[in-house]
């Protein structure tokens, strides 16, 4: 008996999902491994065998082991080099525009323990070096902090930037960077600080308005330093034999 199109459809459907499925279960499995033992101390086998499926599965969906390495990096947190539109509308105002950069970055901290993994999955990079830190700094990380000193020379005032506004602009995604680093101090000391979505959104809510000062302040400095008549130069006094 041949099958209806309804049949058909409910099959393909059902097949797209459980694949699907196995790819997040790899992708878990592969982050918690590699987290706790490197690239090189973790096998396929021991990957497939963690996630409920075979070694084939690895193949077909990333291709190899350095495929699925650079998945579990890069693919759990999109980061703002994804979503540089953002933070960087040419009309937005400096509050909105630090609500769309903290939004992004804090987003990652609802994950949970998905988090918790994809940090240790950094620091395990950073240790273990494998390329894929270096490519991520490279094609993601410098894109998205030039988005944003682009964006904050902007409120500033400035035409191109200067070693302070690239130093203001580590200072602003360090607050948020801050959070994801120490999370488990976070958790240790005051964990209801981050224990749920509503804790994480008033805490960004904070950190833009931390964010909006340390402009502000900058701003307030440089007008400051501008007010500033030029000093005379005087010549040193000659001593007297």
């Amino acid at each position: 008996m041949e099958k209806t199109p309804t049949l058909l459809a409910d099959d393909a459907r059902r097949t797209r999902s459980d694949g699907a499925q196995s790819r997040e279960r790899l992708l878990l499995a592969a982050t918690r491994l590699f987290a706790e033992q490197g690239f090189a101390k973790t096998s396929t086998r021991e990957i497939a065998l963690a996630a409920g499926t075979n070694i084939a599965s690895i193949s077909y969906y990333f291709g190899d082991k350095a495929g699925l390495y650079r998945a579990a990096f890069t693919e759990p947190s999109p980061g703002c080099e994804a979503n540089l539109e953002a933070f960087t509308a040419s009309d937005a105002t400096l509050r909105e525009t630090l609500e769309g950069f903290y939004g992004i970055l804090m987003a990652d901290l609802k994950r949970g323990d998905r988090a918790r993994l994809s940090m240790r999955l950094w620091f395990r990079e950073m240790l273990e070096p494998t390329g894929v830190w270096a490519e991520e700094i490279d094609n993601g990380i410098k894109p998205a902090h030039a988005a944003l000193v682009m964006v904050l020379g902007r409120h500033l005032g400035l035409a191109t930037p200067d070693d302070d506004l690239l130093r203001l602009g580590f200072s602003v995604v360090g607050l948020a960077v801050q959070l994801m680093v120490t999370r488990d101090v976070i958790d240790r000391i005051n964990p209801h600080l981050l224990e749920s979505d509503a804790a994480i959104d008033a805490w960004m809510a904070r950190l833009v308005d931390y964010g909006e000062a340390m402009v502000n302040a900058e701003l307030a400095r440089r007008k400051a330093g501008a007010a500033q008549p030029a000093q005379p130069i005087t010549k040193p006094r000659k001593k007297k034999a």
